[in-house]
C-alpha cells in the first residue's frame, strides 16, 4: 500500500505495471471513501466504514489512538492458519500516543494476531529516540516489540523492501501460508526538507496571513532528476495551460477561497509531482525486489499480489494546490492492482472496488472470517470471471477540520464527519455539514467542472440522492451492501461504456 498516490502515478511504477497490471488485473474505478491517511488505513485493517470504527482524523482525539486494534485483517488471517508480517507505516500517532487496547505508549506495542512487526513509529518524546515516520532518512522501528533507532542515513523506502525480502524468505522456509502488509509512506510528503523543494510561499498568502506550502517526499539523490524531462506540469492542471478552474462560483466555500494559481505556483507544483514521481519510482524498485524474491523461493505461483494507495491527492484541479480529504475524483481515486492464480490475464475490470472491499476480498480468497461485521463486498467473482456491474453505492465521508479536536463538527452530535457523500457510476453527490452540497454528472462532466446541486433541471436527481443518502449515510454491515435503486445501477456493458468515457474525458483535458 503506497501513501497518497493518485490513481495516474501509475506511470511512474513501471515494474507494478509490468509485473502486477499487465500479468493480472488492473481496476479502473478503485476508491478510497474516506480519503486520508489514518481513517483510510483503519477501514482497511477493519473492513468497515470510518463511521463505524470512528476514527476520524490523525489527531488526538482522533488518530491511532482511537483505534481499537484488537481485532483486524491480522487476527482473523491469523485464526485461519496464516502467519502475518507487517511492514512499514502503521496509523498516524503510532509511537507517541497510547494504545486503545492497553493504554501504553505505542512505540513499543505490537497489535494483536501479527508474527512479524516492523513497524515505523514517529517520535513518541521520550528517550533518545530521534526522526519519524515521515523523516525518509531517519526512521525509527519496532522490531516485533523491540524500539529501535539505528537506521539513520538510510531510505526508509529502501529498508522497507529489505524487511519485505527477509520476512518473504523466512516464510517461504514454512509450510503455513502467508500474508504481508507492505505499508509504504511514499510518496507522502516528508518531515524534513532539502535544497531542491519548492520554495515556501512562492504562490499566495492566505486570507489568515499563512502562506501556501508545497511539501515534498524526500528521495535518494540516484533518483532525483529522473523526470525533470517528462514531468513538465501537474497533471491536475490541464494541458492547454488553461485555468485549474475558471469559475468556482458553485463549490463549497474552502474551494471558493482558493485563488488560481500563479505562474511560480505552477512550477513550483510541477516540482512537487516530480519528487513525487520520483519516490514512487524508489517505491517501484522495491516491489520488483520483493517479486524476484518471492520467484527465487517458488512462492510466486501461488502468490496474490495487491497494490493499491491509501487515498489519491490533489495536484492542481479546482485550484487545490496539493492534499485529499476532499470527495472529488482527484483525492478518492487510488490505484488498485492484483495478479494472482487465475488472475494473469493482463486485463482490466471496470467495477467499483473500495478500501473495505479490498478487505473482504482478502478475507475470501484466504478462507477467512470477517473481525467485524463487513461493510465491504468481496470482488473474487469481478476478479475471476469478470465484471458484474455497479449496484452499490461507495460511501464517502470526510472531516474538514486542520486539529480534530472537536466532537460537534458533524450532522449530529457526536458525528465528526463534516461531509458524507455518495458514488455511484455515473454521480458524485456530497453534502456538508453546513448545508452546502455537490452533485455531479460524471458522464456529462467528469472533471467536475459543473455543481449540479442547485440546479432545478436536476431537482428530482438530488431528491433520489437525497432520500438514497439518508439510508447508507450510518450504514453498517449489510446494509451497506444493499442494491441501490435501478436507476442509478449499471450493468457491466453500461459500466464499461461510462468507465471508457470517463476516462477518454479525463486524459482530454489532463493527459500529456
Amino acid at each position: 500500500m503506497a501513501d497518497d498516490m493518485r490513481a495516474d502515478d501509475l506511470r511512474f511504477a513501471p515494474n507494478v505495471r509490468r509485473l502486477v497490471g499487465a500479468r493480472g488485473l488492473e481496476f479502473r474505478n478503485a476508491l478510497s471513501p474516506f480519503p486520508l491517511c489514518c481513517p483510510a488505513r483503519a477501514s482497511f485493517l477493519t473492513g468497515v466504514y470510518a463511521h463505524n470504527h470512528r476514527v476520524y482524523w490523525h489527531h488526538r482525539p482522533y488518530g491511532y489512538g482511537a483505534f481499537d486494534d484488537s481485532r483486524t485483517i491480522a487476527t482473523s488471517l491469523s485464526e485461519a492458519g496464516y502467519r502475518t508480517a507487517f511492514i512499514g507505516k502503521y496509523l498516524n500517532g503510532y509511537g507517541p500516543m497510547r494504545s486503545k487496547v492497553t493504554g501504553e505508549r505505542s512505540y513499543r506495542y505490537v497489535p494483536n494476531g501479527w508474527d512479524d512487526w516492523y513497524g515505523a513509529f514517529e517520535n513518541p518524546g521520550v528517550g533518545s529516540f530521534h526522526g519519524g515516520t515521515y523523516d525518509y532518512f531517519d526512521t525509527p522501528y519496532n522490531v516485533n516489540g523491540t524500539p529501535t533507532n539505528n537506521r539513520r542515513g538510510e531510505y526508509q523506502t529502501d529498508t522497507l523492501g529489505m524487511f519485505a525480502r527477509k520476512v518473504a524468505t523466512a516464510n517461504a522456509k514454512r509450510s503455513d501460508p502467508f500474508f504481508m502488509y507492505l505499508s509504504f509512506t511514499a510518496p507522502h510528503f516528508a518531515s524534513t526538507s532539502e535544497p531542491d523543494d519548492p520554495r515556501r510561499g512562492r504562490d499566495f498568502t492566505r486570507r489568515d496571513g499563512t502562506r501556501s506550502t508545497f511539501a515534498t517526499p524526500s528521495r535518494p539523490d540516484w533518483v532525483k532528476g529522473r523526470f525533470d524531462r517528462t514531468v513538465t506540469r501537474a497533471p491536475g492542471l490541464p494541458k492547454g495551460g488553461g485555468p485549474a478552474e475558471a469559475d468556482v462560483s458553485d463549490k463549497p466555500q474552502k474551494l471558493r477561497m482558493l485563488p488560481e494559481l500563479s505562474h511560480n505556483g505552477r512550477r513550483a507544483l510541477a516540482e512537487v509531482t516530480r519528487q513525487r514521481a520520483e519516490a514512487i519510482y524508489v517505491m517501484d524498485q522495491q516491489v520488483a525486489g520483493l517479486v524476484r524474491t518471492l520467484k527465487k523461493r517458488r512462492e510466486w505461483d501461488d502468490t496474490v499480489l495487491m497494490f493499491t494507495s491509501d487515498n489519491g491527492y490533489f495536484l492542481g484541479e479546482h485550484r487545490q494546490r496539493t492534499g485529499k480529504t476532499k470527495a472529488h475524483e482527484p483525492s478518492l481515486r487510488v490505484p488498485f492492482l492484483i495478479t494472482g492464480p487465475g488472475m494473469r490475464s493482463g486485463e482490466v475490470r471496470n467495477d467499483p472496488i473500495s478500501t473495505v472491499d479490498v478487505t473482504a476480498t482478502i478475507l475470501d480468497l484466504a478462507g477467512a472470517a470477517a473481525p467485524h461485521p463487513a461493510d465491504g463486498a468481496s470482488l473474487t467473482t469481478t476478479m475471476l470471471t469478470g465484471d458484474q456491474g455497479w449496484d452499490v453505492p461507495v460511501v464517502t465521508e470526510a472531516t474538514h477540520t486542520t486539529k480534530g479536536d472537536r466532537t460537534d463538527l458533524g450532522f449530529s452530535r457526536g458525528d465528526a464527519r463534516t461531509s458524507i457523500g455518495l458514488r455511484t457510476a455515473q454521480y458524485s453527490f456530497t453534502r456538508y455539514d453546513n448545508s452546502e452540497g455537490e452533485l455531479y454528472d460524471l458522464y456529462a462532466d467528469p472533471a467536475q467542472m459543473t455543481n449540479l446541486y442547485g440546479e432545478p433541471a436536476y431537482a428530482e436527481v438530488r431528491a433520489a440522492f437525497d432520500a438514497m443518502w439518508s439510508r447508507y449515510k450510518d450504514c453498517a454491515a449489510a446494509t451497506c451492501r444493499v442494491p441501490m435503486a435501478e436507476r442509478f445501477a449499471a450493468d457491466a456493458p453500461t459500466l464499461s461504456r461510462l468507465t471508457a468515457r470517463y476516462w477518454g474525458s479525463i486524459d482530454r483535458v489532463y493527459g500529456s
